[in-house]
């Protein structure tokens, strides 16, 4: 069996055992219920205010971005928890062992669980974030500045956290390696907040601190991309009277979107990752 059909097999294998613990269904369907609730709690909203002026803009855009950041801590443990028992427990029950010997190289195995997985957190990323985008639009009119880019941005944010746990999984136990991927996450988030405080108060001890989490696990790269693109745009800001230098030290705000170069980075770092992840499950003893 060449490498790139046993990958896809064992994706699609993946997505079968996914859908056979039906986590896949579970997700669908807290989607469309967290959907549902959040187009009745902005229709209520935009009843008491309607969204006619920036003010009200400003204010909306604000309650969306914390919207955002609530499921993308939602989609990061859904990634982690997915994620962190993909190879380690298959290693314990010989299950790996009786795989291998098809021929099948062991890095097909960990690409294959890592594609089937990213197909379903990316898929639910984008599918969830256009519903609560819409569902917004619908009961209030507002849409974000870039309503495409957000769930796009998420969606990446949690392909990282998925290639590290599984990376992890090669060498450390389930529960202790999503343990530490989610601290990594809280932290790389802590970080870059504390990074961009430093940018404002021009302190090069924070600034470089924010560089180097995000360079170390760019998960806050992603998560500010998703801010700026969901944050109200200058104009609107202007036109409310308020100063956006002010809005640059809140967690919930981002002034700017990722460069191209931190974008290059994410993907490096994701395919870096998935080497080194071959790598350690080669050298382990089965």
């Amino acid at each position: 069996m060449n490498s790139a059909r046993a990958i896809l097999t064992i994706a699609r294998l993946t997505l079968r055992e996914v859908a056979r613990r039906r986590l896949l269904w579970a997700l669908v369907g807290l989607t469309i219920a967290i959907a549902v609730l959040t187009a009745w709690g902005f229709s209520r909203l935009a009843e008491a205010s309607p969204v006619t002026g920036p003010i009200e803009m400003l204010g909306m855009s604000q309650i969306l971005v914390m919207l955002a950041f609530m499921f993308s801590f939602i989609l990061a443990m859904t990634a982690v928890f997915a994620a962190s028992p993909a190879i380690g427990p298959d290693i314990e029950n010989g299950l790996l062992l009786a795989v291998l010997a098809r021929p099948i190289r062991r890095s097909d195995v960990l690409l294959g669980r890592w594609l089937g997985l990213a197909v379903v957190l990316i898929a639910y990323a984008l599918v969830a974030g256009f519903l609560e985008i819409g569902a917004v639009a619908w009961a209030t009119g507002y849409l974000p500045a870039d309503p495409v880019l957000a769930p796009a941005y998420l969606a990446g944010q949690g392909l990282v956290l998925l290639t590290l746990a599984i990376v992890f999984s090669t060498r450390i136990a389930s529960v202790a390696g999503g343990a530490i991927a989610v601290v990594a996450y809280g932290i790389a988030w802590m970080a870059g907040i504390m990074g961009g405080v430093g940018q404002n108060l021009n302190s090069d001890v924070l600034r470089s601190a924010g560089v180097a989490a995000r360079v170390l696990l760019p998960s806050d790269v992603l998560w500010r991309g998703s801010m700026f693109a969901l944050s109200p745009s200058e104009e609107v800001m202007r036109a409310a009277g308020v100063n956006s230098r002010a809005f640059t030290v809140s967690p919930f705000f981002a002034a700017s979107g990722p460069g191209p170069g931190w974008l290059v980075w994410c993907l490096v770092w994701v395919v870096g990752a998935l080497i080194l992840g071959a790598w350690l499950l080669r050298r382990r003893e089965l």
